[in-house]
């Protein structure tokens, strides 16, 4: 849980790995995360640069240090990580499982609600569920990050017309019933600044664990190879 890129991508999502010497990553189309020693070498950069390919996106939460010249920091902030310990879940009627059909209405929920990337194959990493009214998404939630033993809930998001119903609390508790049937434990980050999503997760039964640091980054246009 202190790396959870590098367990997830280690165990249950080896499948979806690239590896390039000590570096390993998610496809580009998937999400941006990626798993390195603490404090890489001139190496290891240049590793990371192959993988997220010139001006990629690459998100790392375990750097200490900073990325060498070449390297655009897009932003680095504090996040808080919050485990499962006592949360009620439960299946929602009006849940629906989200797939790749439904990911274009998923792209465009993510644009105007920001819960953070999701990309086109994000929704490969786990099971996602929305609410739709009318016909159209708006809300959702889903399985990202999966460590052994663990799941992270991610792409927590509504549309502003329908905030304050409820539908967020009710989606995560419906995920949350997913992983507990697999025998595993939710998990989730957010934003330290979040006061508000914090909140939300502390009364749904999550607790404070860990304070990660989240950095995204553009790899350099240009980059030495091995």
């Amino acid at each position: 849980m202190d790396d959870p890129a590098l367990a997830s991508l280690t165990g249950p999502h080896a499948h979806f790995a690239e590896r390039r010497g000590r570096i390993l990553r998610y496809p580009v189309d998937v999400t941006p995360w990626t798993a390195h020693p603490a404090v890489p070498d001139a190496r290891d950069w240049a590793d990371l640069a192959a993988l997220a390919g010139p001006g990629g996106t690459i998100s790392m939460n375990t750097l200490r240090g900073e990325p060498p010249q070449g390297w655009e920091i897009l932003h680095r902030i504090g996040g808080v990580q919050l485990v499962d310990v006592s949360v009620v879940p439960e299946p929602d009627a009006e849940a629906v499982r989200l797939g790749p059909a439904d990911v274009p209405e998923m792209l465009d929920l993510v644009a105007r609600t920001r819960p953070g990337p999701f990309l086109p194959r994000t929704v490969e990493l786990g099971t996602y569920l929305g609410i739709r009214r009318e016909g159209t998404l708006v809300a959702m939630a889903g399985e990202r990050l999966h460590p052994p033993g663990w799941t992270e809930i991610s792409g927590v998001c509504t549309d502003a017309s329908v905030r304050g119903q409820g539908l967020a609390s009710r989606l995560v508790r419906a995920v949350a019933y997913g992983i507990r049937e697999r025998g595993e434990t939710p998990f989730l980050h957010t934003s330290a600044a979040n006061a508000v999503a914090i909140r939300l997760y502390e009364s749904l039964g999550f607790q404070l664990r860990a304070h990660p640091e989240f950095l995204s980054a553009l790899a350099p246009v240009r980059f030495p190879q091995r």
